[in-house]
């Protein structure tokens, strides 16, 4: 049975798929690609999660793709509307006649001999093969299938409906119910003012509380300057703004973690008005950005909680009983609905496993080159966005490194590029952030080193001139 071959896969149509499709035809246009989903349409996350509230927690002049100007009204913009803007992008560049729908990529085995990928992939009508002489994982970090859920005690006693907000039943009905959200992060802090619209009344139960900051949905100096500029040049403009801005936040809350601490505390204290204390529910134990910050637009959970429409408690679930939910202090939170927001489950390069030349590849045993490629593994890469930034900065940045990797290759006649791992055996987790998520995955992730190219920067601006301009032929291995 002949086997269908293309230049380049990409496997994942969310942001880094659509960025990475626009990046090849336009870059490489002398390359075939296709784009392999296992979902039945666009989006990755922005199809998947359907919960109320839905939103970005980066600004869309970041987000968004540097070559098609967002111009939503909100910079903090709703999930559909980001969703909208993901599949309009495919389709005005025509990346969407590319994608297979239904394709979930189970292997990829190299042949250095054929220098080439052969991937397998199930769909609906069975497995089918496909090879490639390039693989470009573009599916994210997380598992699609499951995300994570502690042990709950007595959760399985209780009588009314829960939920998990990575799949949110489309016809959930909670108006007048009375609802308890279980987490403290992004997600959490998205859901409770959208279901307290709603609902009887809304509980956020956090075990420890996390740094929210509020912004405003519309940014009004990227308004000004949309108004005076060339959509183009004005995109360029805010992002570059937002990119300074966001960066140089981070590094001060890095550097100077009492002032920043103290400073999102007043912050907080503003915003809640003396209604809520501070005390426990906005104080963390850990420094701002050790962990994400959860970015709120235009104090919507401040005003939530004001209003007495919702309510935050920090303390532990002693457990769950038929009709509520018992804490260790005693009290107990009458629920009809649990939505256990309890973070995603972390899945490296998707799930997919590896063989080179007939040996089975260890992702956790491997060094990360330039934040996507793996030593000993060749012609392949993985999108990683950033932890502090958004997701689709790094993401085009990898995109554009491996059109400039294609380019050479091909300049000079060779059929195959494998980075080499050439440190002094430091080693660092692969995600810089003190997040339960990551920590629960750490032992099947890859690793970096101490030193460039092993070692993954958080610093947009120095990406910038590295993966755009910097040596490609760095600790890689090519072959003819």
């Amino acid at each position: 049975m002949r086997v269908e071959h293309v230049d380049v896969l990409i496997v994942g149509a969310g942001l880094s798929g659509i960025d990475a499709g626009y990046r090849l035809q336009t870059q490489c246009p002398d390359l075939g690609y296709a784009i392999l989903e296992s979902r039945v349409a666009i989006g990755g996350t922005w199809d998947l999660f359907r919960y109320p509230g839905i939103r970005s927690d980066s600004d869309m002049y970041t987000l968004g793709f540097p070559f098609r100007p967002w111009r939503g009204e909100k910079s903090i913009a709703d999930g559909p509307d980001i969703l909208q803007y993901i599949r309009d992008t495919a389709a005005e560049f025509g990346i969407d006649r590319r994608i297979r729908f239904g394709h979930r990529v189970i292997d990829a085995s190299w042949s250095s001999e054929d220098a080439r990928w052969t991937v397998r992939a199930s769909t609906g009508q069975g497995t089918v093969e496909m090879s490639c002489s390039f693989l470009y994982l573009c599916s994210g970090y997380y598992s699609y299938e499951s995300g994570y859920l502690p042990d709950i005690p007595g959760l399985q006693d209780f009588a009314g409906t829960v939920v998990h907000p990575q799949f949110w039943p489309e016809n959930l009905e909670y108006e007048g119910k009375r609802i308890v959200v279980i987490g403290s992060g992004a997600t959490a802090v998205t859901l409770v003012p959208a279901l307290a619209e709603k609902a009887e009344h809304v509980t956020m139960l956090q075990r420890s509380p996390t740094y929210v900051m509020s912004l405003p949905a519309r940014d009004p100096i990227a308004t000004r300057i949309r108004r005076l500029l060339p959509d183009r040049v004005a995109h360029r403009a805010v992002r570059t703004k937002n990119v300074v801005a966001n960066l140089g936040f981070y590094h001060f809350c890095q550097r100077f973690p009492s002032a920043a601490k103290r400073m999102l505390r007043t912050l907080t204290e503003r915003r809640l008005r003396g209604r809520i204390p501070v005390d426990p529910h906005f104080s963390p134990r850990y420094d701002p950005w050790d962990q994400r910050l959860c970015v709120v637009p235009d104090s919507d959970l401040f005003r939530t909680l004001r209003a007495g429409k919702a309510e935050i408690v920090t303390d532990r679930i002693d457990t769950v009983t038929e009709k509520s939910v018992r804490l260790e202090s005693g009290r107990e939170l009458e629920a009809e609905i649990l939505i256990p927001a309890t973070g995603l489950q972390l899945v490296p390069a998707g799930g997919i496993e590896f063989v080179v030349d007939g040996e089975k590849i260890e992702l956790s045993a491997r060094f990360i080159y330039r934040g996507m490629m793996l030593d000993g593994l060749p012609n392949a890469a993985m999108c990683l966005g950033y932890t502090n930034a958004s997701w689709t900065l790094r993401a085009d940045l990898a995109s554009l490194y491996v059109c400039r990797l294609l380019r050479y290759m091909r300049r000079n006649g060779y059929r195959s590029a494998v980075p080499r791992y050439s440190g002094d055996g430091r080693t660092r987790p692969l995600l810089g952030l003190d997040a339960g998520y990551i920590h629960r995955a750490e032992g099947g992730l890859p690793k970096q080193g101490a030193r460039s190219p092993w070692l993954m920067r958080q610093n947009y601006l120095l990406d910038l001139p590295t993966m755009r301009l910097g040596r490609v032929d760095e600790s890689m291995q090519f072959t003819p």
